[in-house]
């Protein structure tokens, strides 16, 4: 007998070594705008929030690239030199002279990055799917997604079984992040959840950034994914953009 909790002990303590904990954040930062302050862009204040959370990965949406409303600097360039991140912009479209997308900050080095363009099946502004795949402490690697979908119901229906294509292809454990403009009971959600995992207990709206009614931003892990949720969670982070941060910490054990 006491050889046989002598064996369960070491098991257990061989899979506390190869979990990992991970903690995210999702956040549509309004090209770094404060909406109560036209004109103004607050970059420090994202890079505060981003710090203050914790995240070791973080996917961020509505980013300029050398875009004059934004005073023409690299967003991407500057978060991650804030923040002390790696980081991989996706572009979505071009902007005045400059770009306009989707931005992964990672504290951990980024081993490999891919971008892809989602379907659109109406004329609309094109989005992108970004991909890194990171190296963790223990050694293990996993992949993190951040996307923003259209606002075009036929497109978003679309995006959705794209991501899920691509998601089911992974092996390794896959974070999807992302301002999806759809509420939990909507289509492309219903869609996503065929692959991956939502919190739907501690849920909350994100947006606005005041009074916020609407659930639109989201992390989901793909469900062939070994992993627990610790904590998942909106940020009362009002100032920086229309939308609110959302916070999560999962254990990955796979």
């Amino acid at each position: 007998m006491k050889r046989f909790f002598t064996i369960v002990i070491l098991l257990l303590c061989v899979g506390a070594l190869h979990a990992q904990r991970i903690k995210v954040l999702s956040y549509n930062i309004h090209h770094g705008n404060p909406p109560e302050i036209p004109g103004k862009i607050d970059l420090e204040k994202i890079a505060q929030i981003i710090v203050a959370s914790g995240a070791d990965l973080v996917g961020i949406q509505e980013v300029d690239v050398n875009v004059s409303r934004s005073n023409n600097i690299d967003q991407a360039k500057v978060l991650a030199e804030l923040t002390g991140m790696y980081y991989f912009f996706s572009k979505g479209i071009d902007l005045e002279k400059g770009e306009y997308g989707t931005l992964i900050l990672s504290k951990h080095k980024i081993v490999g990055k891919r971008r892809y363009d989602l379907p659109m099946v109406e004329p609309s502004e094109n989005r992108s799917l970004a991909i890194v795949d990171v190296e963790l402490p223990n050694g293990k690697q996993i992949s993190f997604a951040n996307t923003h979908l259209d606002l075009k119901a036929k497109n978003k229906v679309e995006q959705a079984k794209y991501i899920n294509e691509l998601g089911d292809w992974y092996s390794r454990p896959l974070i999807l992040v992302g301002d999806l403009n759809a509420e939990p009971e909507t289509e492309p959600i219903q869609l996503l959840e065929h692959f991956f995992v939502r919190n739907t207990k501690q849920n909350g709206a994100t947006f606005p950034n005041t009074k916020p009614r609407t659930e639109i931003d989201y992390i989901m892990v793909g469900k062939h994914s070994k992993f627990s949720w610790i904590d998942y969670r909106v940020l009362n982070e009002p100032y920086g953009s229309d939308h609110l941060p959302l916070f999560a910490e999962l254990n990955i054990t796979q």
